[in-house]
């Protein structure tokens, strides 16, 4: 009897190491890998991410799309020759400009500039209003009523203007100067979203705990403030960046933004105003593929922020 008792108790680990063992809780997943988990199965991310992509190579590697040099005006094609499709990626397959030279290298080469001022720009606003706008949320007082006071003044100059006068300022235009007046204009908007979600994050019971056990306020800001507080920030600065794009290019094409040798395609829009009644492909073509990046973030942004906020699920 004995032994009848150890050998049903010795089957009973067999029986739960078999099929009907208890299942293992699943992990729980932080914001961001649930964020990313809901990101991969919306249409609209996976589209916006690949045009996005292609735009990032069209960037790094103009080479790779044509080997056509886009500042070099070809004599032998008269003026405004019209587009030739049956040469797919061809120096004639968007057609060519009163210049001589060819439109498809030109929308191509264009892509250089407008991403790198809509990335810099967006990192730089969104750094400077992050820190400025937590620094305000979480000290409050006399550090929020300056840094508030400030950015309403900033926030008061219309950004298309104040780029306008800022740049007035420089003799040569180029990237770097229409990164630094959008950049010293457009930090204001970051600023008020992160200050509001700072004060909200800033009240959780894990906050009042670290200050409890003794954290430092640097270690508090980073650790615990900052990564709950910057989704908001992520949503709106994704969005905002083809914002800025559009915005470079308007400045291009008013003769206040980029200059030559620089390729813009505010620049080529601005050419191609002259003549939109005779050859209105040399106006499509830049204009759309500035229109197709603007759209590209603005669905990245929006997908985003779905993603992000748990009430929009």
């Amino acid at each position: 009897m004995p032994d009848l008792i150890q050998k049903k108790s010795a089957d009973i680990p067999a029986q739960r190491a078999g099929g009907t063992a208890e299942p293992k809780p699943e992990k729980a997943r932080s914001l961001g890998s649930d964020a990313w988990h809901d990101l991969r199965r919306r249409p609209i991310f996976v589209l916006s991410a690949l045009l996005i992509l292609l735009l990032i190579v069209i960037a790094i590697a103009p080479g790779l799309f044509t080997s056509v040099d886009p500042r070099a005006g070809d004599l032998r094609n008269h003026f405004l020759t019209k587009p030739n499709y049956s040469h797919l990626f061809q120096a004639d397959w968007f057609g060519y400009d009163g210049q001589g030279r060819s439109i498809y290298a030109r929308v191509i080469y264009g892509a250089r500039a407008s991403v790198v001022v809509g990335i810099c720009v967006t990192a730089g606003v969104t750094v400077l209003g992050g820190i400025t706008g937590m620094l305000a949320g979480y000290f409050g007082g006399w550090v929020d009523v300056i840094i508030s006071r400030v950015t309403d003044i900033f926030f008061g100059i219309p950004l298309l203007l104040g780029a306008l006068v800022i740049l007035n300022a420089f003799t040569s235009r180029t990237i770097w100067s229409v990164v630094f007046a959008l950049v010293a204009l457009g930090w204001t908007q970051m600023t008020r979203v992160m200050r509001g979600s700072v004060i909200t994050v800033k009240q959780a019971d894990y906050v009042t705990a670290a200050k409890a056990l003794g954290a430092g306020t640097s270690r508090i800001l980073v650790k615990h403030i900052l990564p709950n507080a910057i989704a908001p920030v992520i949503v709106v600065a994704t969005i905002a960046l083809g914002g800025y794009i559009a915005t470079e290019a308007t400045l291009s094409f008013l003769g206040i933004g980029l200059q030559d040798p620089t390729i813009s395609w505010g620049i080529d829009i601005n050419s191609a105003q002259k003549v939109i009644r005779t050859a209105p492909f040399a106006l499509f073509f830049p204009a759309g593929m500035l229109s197709l990046t603007v759209l590209a973030f603005i669905m990245l942004g929006d997908a985003v922020r779905d993603a992000l906020d748990p009430k929009l699920r």
